[in-house]
This record gives C-alpha cells, sequence and structure tokens, in this order.
C-alpha cells in the first residue's frame, strides 16, 4: 500500500515509472546501496522525529550522516526524539525501512539536511523495503514539498571523525 501511495505521488510528475524495485532488500543505508550500486553517504536516509504537539517531522539527510543532538536542538527548539517504528507507521503511512518524505498519510513538515547537498543525485526510499529512486536535491525538495534545508547531521565532513559520534540510526 505505502509503495502505491508513493507512486501515486510521484504521478503528478510523470516519474512514477522511475521507481526502482528490487529483489533484495534496501532497508537499510548499506543494503540500498548494495541494491542499487553506490556509496552509501548517497542513500537520502529519512529519518522521524516527535515535533511539538502530536505530529512528528522528518529530516531527510545523507547516508553517512549522523544527527548532532546540539544542532537539532538549536534548529528546531526541542530535543531530538525518534519514534518508534510503531509511530513512524502511525505517522508517515510507511513502515521502517521504506520510509521517505513522498506519499505520506499525514502533512508532516520536511527538512532537507545541508549533508545531501554535496551530491549530484542521491537515491531516496519510495514506501517498501525494497525500492529507491534517483534525484535531485531540487527534485526532492519540490517532491517532498520540504520547509527548506538545515544543518543538523554531523560525521559526514572530511574533518569530523567517529569519535564525534553520538546517535546514529541507518535504518531509512
Amino acid at each position: 500500500m505505502s509503495l502505491e501511495n508513493v507512486k501515486a505521488h510521484f504521478k503528478q510528475w510523470k516519474r512514477e515509472q522511475d521507481i526502482m524495485e528490487f529483489e533484495t532488500s534496501s532497508a537499510t543505508v548499506d543494503l540500498a546501496a548494495q541494491a542499487i550500486g553506490v556509496e552509501p553517504a548517497r542513500i537520502a536516509k529519512t529519518l522521524s522525529f516527535r515535533g511539538e504537539g502530536e505530529t512528528a517531522i522528518l529530516v531527510v539527510a545523507a547516508g553517512d550522516a549522523k544527527i548532532d543532538n546540539k544542532k537539532f536542538r538549536q534548529t528546531f527548539g526541542f530535543k531530538a526524539r525518534m519514534l518508534s517504528p510503531e509511530e513512524v507507521l502511525d505517522q508517515t503511512g510507511h513502515a521502517i525501512g521504506g520510509v521517505c518524505p513522498f506519499g505520506l498519510k499525514n502533512k508532516l513538515d520536511v527538512y532537507l539536511d545541508a549533508s545531501m547537498k554535496r551530491f549530484e543525485t542521491l537515491y531516496p526510499a519510495c514506501g517498501s523495503s525494497n525500492s529507491a529512486i534517483e534525484l535531485t536535491c531540487d527534485e526532492i525538495m519540490e517532491y517532498s514539498s520540504a520547509q527548506g534545508w538545515v544543518d543538523v547531521c554531523k560525521c559526514w565532513q572530511a574533518e569530523e571523525t567517529n569519535a564525534d559520534i553520538v546517535m546514529s540510526n541507518d535504518t531509512i
């Protein structure tokens, strides 16, 4: 059902035929990168957080980026708290492993992290644990109706080290 919602979402741009479906799982950054044949950083992962009130916010980031709790709090004004798998499904209509900012069950605020800007194209999931689509950053912005660009991630820039990692969630 979720994949079908995403296909219907992309029909308005005549891009539904560009959705790739794989025989193998693409539910994690590494599995998606293997299925597509790209480096993991080029997988656009969608992270789901508790927003203010009852709704979630989504942050789409490069596959190698990790949420920086301090930057997140400075940007959004509240602590980064990820949703449970059940809450993700309830809020987005997508199960963990296929979460994307397209064809959402509820109207949610979507933000794009600066970690993605270094790539010409990226591969977000399309609502299932075995799908993706190749999009530019401008296309992700347009197709997700994102609120804008934020800088809430770390560990993707060359000067950052693994010692800086505090929080990691590599499930799409």
